[in-house]
């Protein structure tokens, strides 16, 4: 079967190369130039399936409101004059309700620890190098509210067969020696020992040369133009190549995996996909004190980052701005990751060198994506990740090339049209 993939990112290489290895003849369109220039450039780094808790859940509207008027909230909504947006919120809301939220971490978890062996297999069959840290992933709690929650959240994901464990600020520091300025502030850490981080820029690439070695066709700085169609089916894809000239790309499949502009091709098909752009922000700075840059990849809870050792760079990431599909950076923002990188590892960086980025996360309002068959013919979905695109990439496209090849997934997850 020729299968068109749309967009490389760390989801559509993922896709493209699990079907090439499934026998399957396989062209990838991408507007830019190269594989991962976009979300899957310069994320947090963490391959957090402990952090399969989503968004929407009984406390997230009081945070919210509590957020509201401040630039640099975790959370920030500016409200726009669009539709989609406010579909968005309505579906958030919803999403909220406790049994939503159990039902939602209950299918994240289990497409991540299915993504965790998908990567496994990709490791062993590739050998691809990403800066990889299996060193587990620390949270951080600064008040003993913070530590009920994190202990409710810890004994659901045990539940769900995730290993993550309570920890004193003490052992907290045994197991990360440059957390020494912030042991004072800390109530206590939870710790998720399978957990990893590495560069997803790096990893994709480099996924992108084996399944190019495997017979994919990468064409770059290709515009998707639209999806055509005849007869209640996808008949093709509208691009603009490297040329300037339009092109009609033929498939018997086609995948979206555009990330947040997924719903904007979608929509002339009468697929209405619940994906907005929730944009994050990293920073990335060189490391200038070995000993007091961390080496275990940390969640700073209260402040909604992250923060990866990836070699000599330490990256900082985080926050959601939900103001639809501008990428520009705000100062504020930015500055509020440096402020709190300082503020836990004050001599681990050079904080004036760093480097700033921002990306639009494809978020569902539950945060679990979407997976398979679309309601039009020949097309399939592999979309709406959200923050943890990175952490179930491999697995979302083992099983929708899976799924494409008349299979079955061997995962308890709601895919799309099944």
């Amino acid at each position: 079967m020729r299968v068109a993939v749309l967009g490389a990112g760390v989801v559509g290489v993922s896709t493209a190369w699990f079907l090439a290895r499934m026998g399957h003849q396989v062209v990838v369109l991408e507007r830019a130039c190269g594989a991962a220039r976009e979300t899957s450039f310069a994320n947090g780094g963490q391959l957090s399936v402990s952090q399969s808790e989503p968004w929407a859940g009984p406390r997230a509207p009081w945070q919210v409101l509590r957020w509201l008027w401040r630039d640099d909230a975790p959370l920030l909504f500016r409200p726009r004059m669009d539709a989609a947006q406010w579909r968005w919120i309505a579906g958030f809301l919803r999403e909220c309700l406790p049994g939503r939220s159990l039902e939602n971490m209950r299918q994240m978890v289990a497409l991540g620890l299915y993504s965790r062996d998908a990567m496994r297999q990709l490791r062993d069959e590739t050998g691809i190098a990403y800066r990889r840290l299996s060193r587990g992933i620390l949270s951080l709690h600064y008040d003993a509210g913070q530590l009920r929650h994190a202990e409710r959240s810890a004994e659901r994901l045990r539940r769900l067969g995730i290993d993550k464990r309570l920890l004193s600020p003490e052992q907290a520091l045994a197991l990360e020696p440059a957390l020494a300025t912030a042991l004072p502030s800390l109530a206590g850490a939870s710790w998720c020992p399978d957990d990893a981080s590495g560069d997803v820029h790096l990893f994709t690439c480099g996924l992108a040369a084996a399944a190019a070695g495997l017979g994919v066709e990468f064409r770059y700085n290709t515009r998707i133009n639209a999806l055509e169609t005849a007869g209640g089916e996808v008949s093709a894809v509208s691009v603009t190549g490297p040329d300037g000239a339009y092109q009609r790309v033929t498939a018997d499949a086609y995948v979206l995996a555009l990330g947040s502009h997924s719903p904007l091709l979608a929509a002339p098909l009468g697929l209405r996909l619940p994906v907005y752009p929730a944009k994050g922000y990293s920073a990335t700075v060189p490391v200038k004190s070995l000993a007091a840059a961390p080496m275990v990849s940390v969640t700073d809870d209260a402040h909604k980052l992250v923060f990866s050792r990836l070699g000599d760079e330490l990256r900082i990431a985080g926050t959601a701005e939900l103001s639809g599909y501008s990428s520009s950076l705000d100062p504020a923002r930015c500055q509020a990751l440096i402020r709190r990188g300082r503020a836990l590892f004050p001599d681990a960086c050079d904080w004036e060198a760093a480097r700033f980025w921002s990306g639009l996360r494809p978020a569902t309002p539950g945060n679990v994506p979407l997976i398979g068959e679309s309601r039009v013919g020949r097309l399939y979905l592999n979309t709406g990740h959200g923050t943890l695109g990175w952490t179930e990439g491999a697995g979302s496209g083992r099983a929708l090339a899976e799924i494409i090849s008349g299979g079955r997934p061997q995962l308890d997850f709601s895919f799309c049209g099944r």
